[in-house]
């Protein structure tokens, strides 16, 4: 089997996160431009992995504890799977996770001699610290992750704030840094924004704000709700689009403080075209996630001239400059709130701000995987030169 490039990663659609939209764009550009592209990722029952351009090498999963929909599993515990890996000629593969797909990529590293990049996408210390409450055990997780990636031959990170992440965790090698793309690019007519307007059923003067993400705690989507308390008497419509462990949570909390009228909770959106009305619909995107490293999203509500409010000081935030391409604000409900009616009065501002986050913080993932397929080249050419001496 003539398979170059191996992807590996614990999440791929239909489980929708920033990490398997970026998996999924690294495969559909590398596939359009170079060809034998695989990826490598956990089963998800009822999954239609024959539907895309390039080969998706699924392994037998389970469920992960308390994060619903993800999935998991051994991937050397799959016959069915070994089988098929073991044709494959990779040249290269990259781990854009340091768990179990992660490691498989790593053994098919070493197997092979074949270079190993990998992708520190998340705060995987925080992700623990929800679930386990030994700090010893969490430190021990980490320092399993560190290990992981001090074995690859390159280590990439979406943002250059990431590193300081990856440094607080104990890594101390080298780090590149790669951008997140969009393939939410085009230049869109207005015509385009005002049918979708229409077409969620707002109102000519209802001001519009959107989250897309996982709704769970550490994204700080209690800080948004308590903010839209705090201007109930202002017409706005807030959209939450995607799903988690906390959504009956958050949606109790909205009835709670009386926001049901003016709060949407959307579900999960696979289908692009309808998370781009959304984008499009949007004034302001609503994102204080202290959680996040690169969040997609934000660029994607950008790519539709819809610019970020975020914490100052966030990891994520650090792409932002406050009033010219996006907002920043003191992670407190009272200053979220005040900041929010201030630009719902201002929505020209608003307009501006975020044609210029368009200008600033966009970059297709074609242009993206442009570079990648580079740097694979490079590192290949690298990895056979010192085979050789």
């Amino acid at each position: 089997m003539d398979s170059n490039i191996g992807l590996f990663n614990e999440a791929f659609p239909p489980v929708m996160d920033g990490v398997s939209v970026c998996v999924q764009n690294y495969a559909y550009w590398m596939q359009k431009k170079v060809g034998g592209v695989s990826v490598i990722t956990p089963n998800v029952p009822g999954a239609d992995y024959e539907a895309y351009e390039y080969e998706v090498l699924p392994y037998f999963s389970v469920p992960v504890p308390f994060r619903r929909p993800y999935v998991t599993g051994v991937a050397e515990m799959d016959p069915a799977f070994l089988s098929k890996i073991v044709k494959r000629n990779f040249k290269i593969v990259h781990a854009h996770s340091p768990f179990a797909a992660g490691n498989a990529a790593a053994r098919v590293a070493k197997l092979r001699n074949i270079p190993l990049v990998a992708t520190f996408h998340s705060k995987y210390r925080d992700d623990f610290s929800r679930v386990i409450p030994s700090e010893a055990v969490v430190n021990q997780i980490v320092k399993k992750i560190v290990d992981f990636y001090s074995q690859a031959d390159e280590v990439w990170v979406p943002q250059e704030s990431v590193i300081d992440v990856m440094r607080e965790y104990g890594y101390k090698g080298p780090v590149e840094v790669v951008d997140n793309g969009s393939d939410l690019v085009a230049d869109y007519p207005d015509a385009f924004f005002a049918d979708a307007r229409k077409e969620l059923g707002i109102k000519p003067d209802e001001f519009v704000f959107l989250f897309v993400g996982q709704h769970i705690w550490e994204k700080n989507t209690r800080l948004v709700i308590e903010a839209l308390e705090r201007i109930k008497d202002t017409r706005f419509r807030m959209f939450f689009v995607g799903n988690g462990y906390a959504a009956d949570a958050m949606k109790d909390l909205v009835s709670e403080k009386g926001l049901d009228s003016q709060v949407t909770f959307v579900g999960t959106v696979t289908e692009r075209e309808k998370i781009v009305k959304y984008y499009a619909a949007a004034d302001l995107f609503l994102f204080p996630s202290l959680y996040d490293n690169a969040p997609l999203v934000v660029r994607e509500a950008a790519a539709l001239n819809t610019p970020a409010v975020m914490v100052e000081g966030a990891t994520a935030s650090t792409i932002l400059r406050d009033g010219e391409n996006g907002f920043l604000i003191p992670n407190d409900a009272d200053a979220f709130a005040e900041k929010l009616r201030e630009l719902i009065h201002d929505p020209e501002r608003v307009h501006r701000v975020g044609v210029q986050a368009s200008r600033s913080i966009v970059r297709s993932w074609e242009d993206v995987v442009d570079e990648v397929l580079d740097r694979y080249n490079r590192l290949i050419y690298k990895k056979a030169m010192i085979a050789r001496i």
